[in-house]
């Protein structure tokens, strides 16, 4: 009898239990539609910006159409692609890429890894060396690089040359003779504080009861960085790197006023080649197939980077 009375009681209470789940799932969709509704419209935004302009890039890239030629403009499929892997200059460009990308990704993470480990030590002026060392970082791209090509490395009124004639290299043209060199010194000044507020914060959220137990230990400066700063610090050197290469490979600002790409093309990268082919060579066709190439190269490497950043950050919170 307590079995058969149950029964019908646990039959009865089904729809009410079923309604309250539907009414739950409403609830939870609507306060999940709350969350995502204001960011409705920066997403249909980046869609139109950003995707748009993209898939007509590979409309145009499978044509061939060349401004100064009216009635060129015809389908080729992936004949630009394959003429942009034969280009000489195209890979040269390529090469120029990484060359300024890597030097100064490098360079400014290490002189930003040396002032962030100085700027983490209380001493008096440190909001202040702070702020200034912040500085070149808030100039504009083109403010900086026509102060690096007319006051410092002009080969007659140049502080460069003025600094180094007691020594007998007073009268190099950089621009000329090292024109990747000044525009890795270039970024490399306006980079390193990016850099350096970056590693500073990984440096400020470090458990300084383990520095304390380190130093009771007996351990010096040098074992203490590199058996528990370095390690603590990889997931923001990681982070940092990705960020300024993802940036510093979009340079164009610094190409375009310092050396024009010159002389020749040996300073030119490839989103200075891709502007020289579009808007001097308008040829549209080869310049969207260049632009696609950078783009999926740029995507595979910024994803093999974020795995490997995500992977590092699950083992920090294992």
């Amino acid at each position: 009898m307590t079995t058969t009375a149950q029964a019908p009681a646990a039959r009865g209470a089904s729809p009410a239990a079923a309604r309250g789940a539907g009414t739950d799932n409403k609830v939870k969709r609507r306060e999940g539609w709350n969350r995502r509704g204001p960011l409705l419209p920066a997403l249909v935004f980046a869609i139109i910006v950003t995707q748009l302009p993209f898939l007509f890039t590979l409309y145009y890239s499978l044509q061939s159409w060349n401004l100064v030629r009216p009635g060129s403009r015809q389908f080729v499929g992936f004949a630009n692609y394959i003429e942009v892997f034969k280009d000489s200059v195209f890979r040269g460009a390529a090469l120029n890429t990484i060359w300024i990308t890597g030097g100064c990704v490098l360079i400014s993470l290490l002189i930003g890894l040396a002032l962030a480990l100085l700027l983490d030590r209380p001493f008096p002026g440190r909001g202040l060396a702070r702020t200034m060392l912040i500085t070149p970082f808030l100039v504009m791209p083109v403010a900086g690089a026509l102060l690096w090509k007319t006051t410092m490395f002009d080969p007659t009124f140049g502080i460069v040359n003025f600094v180094l004639t007691p020594i007998g290299l007073g009268d190099t043209d950089w621009l000329s003779s090292y024109p990747l060199a000044a525009i890795i010194i270039a970024l490399v000044w306006q980079w390193t504080p990016f850099m350096m507020l970056l590693l500073l914060a990984g440096l400020q959220s470090q458990d300084r009861s383990s520095l304390e137990a380190a130093a009771v230990d007996g351990a010096g400066p040098m074992q203490t960085f590199r058996s528990i700063t370095l390690p603590h610090m990889r997931r923001y050197i990681e982070l940092s790197v990705l960020l300024g290469a993802i940036y510093i490979v979009n340079t164009f600002d610094h190409i375009y006023m310092m050396t024009s790409g010159g002389p020749g093309t040996a300073s030119a990268n490839l989103p200075f080649y891709i502007y020289q082919r579009a808007f001097l060579g308008f040829d549209v066709g080869q310049a969207a197939a260049m632009g696609v190439v950078v783009v999926v190269g740029t995507i595979i490497v910024a994803t093999l980077a974020l795995r490997l950043i995500f992977t590092s950050f699950t083992e920090e919170t294992s």
